[in-house]
């Protein structure tokens, strides 16, 4: 589980997350949302430990990140996975060699551990067989399941994924969400979600957070969001024909 607890980031000056209090468990898809330039990018990275807050503090399974050693604050990163927007593959490795890059940093593993766990990996996400290709000569649907295969490649407890579905087609998409769902549950992992899908979110979204003006403005599950009279939340979710019928029906 990763806590919130009273965070605040500034820049220049300026207060973009705000007295933030909130919390994510474990097998669990927990998503973050809100209008782009709220604060959900700047809250997954002082969640994930590339930002430090100017207040408060996050915890991993009750222990202080900014208070740990350096040695305690490698393992907690060890356990961390990151699907990146975009996949963010290295262009010049081939897909084994980019999964192989985060296992290659917390593990003295030898060759065959790390093909076996390459292996393994590509296995999880339906791509058996190639190790040998480069991201070029992949799809977005197929670059963004190496990315998955990497960022859980390295077994991780918490695994943060910012706008997993972007530029990808519904279908594709639908697969990604799955797919992330389906890991979240079978190894009980802490997966924060930062997205604008409306898509994504109804389909595997059970923890909901809100962010609007850099503060957590609404929380609960998928069915107290669809009947919430909050007008802010509703604006953002019930922003079209299609999702306001959605709201209709139900």
């Amino acid at each position: 589980m990763i806590e919130a607890i009273n965070v605040s980031k500034y820049f220049n000056g300026k207060k973009v997350l705000r007295n933030v209090n909130t919390e994510f468990q474990n097998g669990k898809c927990n998503m973050v949302i809100g209008q782009s330039g709220m604060g959900k990018t700047v809250l997954m990275k002082c969640l994930s430990g590339l930002y430090a807050p100017e207040e408060g503090k996050v915890l991993f399974d009750g222990r202080d990140m900014s208070t740990m050693s350096k040695k305690e604050a490698m393992k907690v990163h060890s356990n961390i996975g990151m699907l990146f927007q975009g996949g963010a593959l290295f262009d010049s490795m081939t897909v084994e060699e980019n999964i192989m890059f985060p296992i290659r940093m917390f593990n003295d593993f030898n060759r065959k551990q790390l093909l076996d766990r390459v292996n393994f990996c590509l296995d999880r996400v339906n791509l058996n067989g190639t190790n040998a290709l480069y991201p070029s000569e992949l799809s977005g649907g197929m670059q963004k399941r190496v990315a998955l295969a990497r960022a859980i490649s390295a077994n991780p407890k918490y695994l943060f994924c910012d706008e997993p579905n972007s530029g990808l087609d519904p279908v594709t998409a639908s697969r990604i969400d799955k797919l992330v769902k389906e890991i979240t549950q079978e190894y009980n992992i802490t997966t924060i979600i930062n997205t604008h899908d409306i898509n994504s979110l109804i389909e595997i979204g059970e923890s909901v957070n809100f962010i609007h003006e850099g503060q957590l403005w609404w929380k609960g599950d998928l069915k107290q969001m669809m009947g919430s009279d909050n007008r802010e939340l509703n604006d953002f979710i019930f922003c079209n024909t299609l999702t306001k019928t959605l709201k209709t029906a139900l």
